[in-house]
């Protein structure tokens, strides 16, 4: 069964704590772990209902689980997979504390730890990008040879980036706060054709490197910090510890199907996954699609890195514990990274 449904706009809220209230999404997430069981809905036909809240507009990053939904591969499994969408910067933890979804995509391995941080008892079971694909545009400038230039320039930023992306790149090469410039995304369109300085922060499956092109009048460059030591993981699979507890035979074959997605995505005919995200997105173009499948091949994404070794959709300690050393000005009380993700339902990993 193949559904793309919207998230409803009061699930939206972008903090976990409700200071306004006095309510916490994070009671709520608690209580999922203090409860009894937690067992996935059946469908009339038998199958494990899972919803997966897609954190947002979907596109080429959520590429493989719509092709596997595409070629039968969860079906097959006895799943039920329905992917939800959404508006950008929707509350992941909301979701699955509200039981609006048993599992949650994370685009970032800052989603993981700031869960963390804030004791929400939810791992990454999966992280289905080795590379993060988040990028750095700028007009063509021979000075602008790798990322320690940026110092002194306009960093146009999404309110999730400076949220996350941003600490890193702070921390890394001794940014400061003055340079961030948080704006809608038609602003920083703008800035870029008007300011030859400015660096916009945009990620190589959502298109604004083409749109800075279009709009601005030039071919931008392009810098993609993964290959110059940024070691967040992307295309994650988040669940709730007491949901993944209880449906370990169901979350196992919700990841092995995940795997013949992404690889038929990425190596098949992904024109069957990119038909299901152009008719959950209708304002994405099969261009882009296309030339965001073309980027995770190139730069063997999906099953470069650790995942030629260990497979697709794995993780390592190591790389989590360079994650949080590197990215621990981004939290008040620095979390225990150990906590953020578990191997236990990979194939091959247990």
């Amino acid at each position: 069964m193949t559904r793309a449904t919207s998230i409803p706009d009061s699930l939206t809220r972008r903090r976990m704590i409700l200071a306004t209230s006095g309510v916490t999404v994070l009671g709520g997430l608690a209580s999922l772990a203090a409860c009894g069981r937690t067992e996935a809905p059946v469908d009339e036909a038998g199958r494990v209902r899972l919803r997966l809240a897609a954190g947002g507009p979907v596109n080429a990053l959520h590429g493989g689980f719509y092709q596997a939904l595409a070629i039968g591969a969860y079906e097959r499994r006895g799943l039920n997979i329905e992917i939800l969408t959404g508006q950008a910067g929707q509350d992941v933890p909301a979701l699955l504390a509200s039981s609006n979804a048993e599992l949650a995509f994370g685009r970032d391995s800052f989603s993981a730890l700031s869960l963390v941080a804030e004791r929400a008892p939810v791992k990454a079971v999966a992280a289905f990008l080795q590379k993060d694909p988040v990028i750095l545009i700028a007009r063509p400038d021979p000075s602008l040879t790798d990322l320690s230039s940026l110092r002194e320039r306009p960093i146009l930023v999404s309110p999730q980036d400076r949220e996350g992306f941003w600490y890193w790149l702070q921390a890394r090469f001794e940014l400061t706060d003055d340079q961030v410039k948080v704006a809608p995304l038609d602003d920083h369109l703008e800035t870029m054709k008007t300011d030859p300085s400015a660096i916009m922060i945009g990620r190589l499956t959502q298109g604004e490197a083409r749109r800075v092109a279009d709009i601005a009048g030039f071919e931008p460059s392009v810098i993609l910090p993964a290959s110059d030591g940024y070691p967040s993981y992307s295309g994650l699979v988040l669940a709730p510890n007491a949901f993944a507890r209880d449906n370990g035979p169901a979350l196992r074959d919700f990841i092995a199907a995940s795997v013949e997605g992404w690889r038929d995505y990425v190596h098949g005919d992904g024109s069957k996954g990119d038909a299901l995200i152009r008719k959950a997105n209708p304002d994405l173009s099969q261009a882009l699609l296309d030339q965001a499948r073309a980027s995770l091949r190139s730069e063997a994404m999906v099953d470069g890195g650790d995942a030629a070794l260990y497979g697709l959709g794995t993780m390592t300690a190591e790389r989590w514990l360079s994650f949080a050393d590197q990215t621990a000005t981004a939290f008040a009380t620095p979390p225990d990274w150990r906590e953020a993700f578990t191997l236990q339902y990979l194939p091959g990993r247990s």
